[in-house]
């Protein structure tokens, strides 16, 4: 922007009235900015401009009303007013208040570098964060420094752009046998053998497997219905959509699962439509605390024989193997498994009911051989 005498190439000073000058320049982001100050002469204003030209140039201008927003503030209200999922916002109001607000809460955004990135990663690992929660802490803290750049344009650069820190080696989740599975359900009170088998040959999540409703299932065509789920919030249970349009899916179960769900529907779940189809013993929503302490789980995986620090959602990933061995493209397999990721959504098409039962069937014929017993067991139970 060139002032009226042409005499500038970037910027303007003009004299006020009181006989000292102010500087103005059109910023990259479009919006017209005055320097803090006055200056005594024209001289000392347009070296002021040059100084910002030159930033400008390099790269390194970020807007002035940076330095008067600080980041508690700002990621704070970053959190409050983001489209999050319940559990989702709690988990980063937790992360914010744990391990980043108390070390770079009081900074201003522009006062945030690359070094005190790696000086506060530094800092939390030392005090004993783990590598898993410093990697979450660090991709919440630059997705609100991106809005920052992208939408409220505070900030120019972002300075968590350092490589590797959003990422943490993370051990293979160990995939129990068909065998295992049934020998799991096997050792479970006879409310929760259903609950295991068809978590296992369904694809379910634990919050999708708590909110099925007797209406969610369809016995004559073999399929659960996943419109919903379940989250523990700190304030209790509270029933939602699914995370992403991927959640909300139509699954085909094999028959192993079928004849468990169609005898706990008979002996478990109440007559009403909307009667939840797994709860506790008190016929009370299902809750993974609760549910550890009455199956015994940690008893109950050694005597079944499972894989060392196998947790209830690695059921999900032995269903997943084998639909992925019966032949499952990667689509049809993110339809069966409701898979969320940003990238998975972008290229998500719907599996036809067909296909999704061909799926299942071929499970099916892997279950029954991998399933055939060797001697006597408890399978088949009713209620007494």
């Amino acid at each position: 922007m060139a002032n009226k005498k042409g005499h500038r190439r970037f910027g303007n000073v003009r004299k006020l009235p009181s006989g000292r000058f102010q500087a103005r320049y059109l910023g990259p982001d479009g919006i017209e900015r005055k320097a803090p100050n006055t200056f005594d002469t024209e001289r000392l204003a347009g070296k002021w401009l040059t100084l910002v030209e030159s930033e400008i140039i390099r790269g390194e201008w970020q807007a002035p009303e940076a330095g008067d927003v600080h980041l508690v503030e700002y990621g704070r209200d970053w959190i409050a007013h983001r489209k999050l999922q319940p559990r989702t916002r709690e988990n980063y109001e937790d992360l914010f208040r744990l391990h980043i607000e108390p070390t770079l809460g009081h900074l201003a955004l522009g006062a945030i570098k690359p070094q005190t990135i790696r000086s506060w990663r530094g800092k939390i690992l030392k005090g004993g964060t783990s590598e898993p929660q410093a990697v979450k802490a660090y991709s919440l803290l630059r997705a609100i420094l991106n809005t920052a750049i992208r939408e409220d344009e505070i900030l120019k650069q972002n300075p968590c752009r350092i490589p590797g820190y959003d990422r943490y080696h993370t051990p293979e989740r160990p995939v129990a046998t068909v065998v295992q599975v049934l020998a799991l359900a096997e050792q479970m009170p006879d409310r929760y053998v259903a609950l295991i088998t068809v978590a296992a040959f369904s694809g379910l999540r634990w919050g999708e497997l708590a909110a099925l409703r007797r209406c969610d299932v369809d016995e004559r065509a073999g399929t659960v219905r996943v419109p919903r789920k379940l989250a523990a919030l700190k304030s209790g249970l509270e029933f939602g959509a699914p995370k992403s349009a991927a959640g909300i899916r139509v699954v085909a179960l094999p028959a192993m699962a079928q004849a468990a769900l169609t005898r706990h529907l008979v002996d478990y779940a109440g007559a009403d439509p909307e009667s939840l189809v797994f709860t506790g013993d008190k016929d009370k929503p299902l809750r993974t605390g609760n549910f550890r302490r009455a199956v015994k789980w940690s008893k109950a995986l050694v005597d079944a024989g499972m894989p060392a620090g196998f947790h209830f959602h690695d059921l999900r990933h032995t269903g997943n193997n084998i639909a992925a061995a019966s032949g499952a493209s990667t689509r049809e397999l993110m339809h069966r498994m409701g898979h969320a990721s940003m990238r998975a959504a972008l290229i998500y098409q719907h599996a036809t009911s067909d296909r999704d039962r061909e799926i299942a069937d071929s499970m099916d014929k892997r279950i029954a051989k991998s399933s055939k017993p060797k001697g006597k067991g408890k399978r088949g139970r009713r209620k007494a």
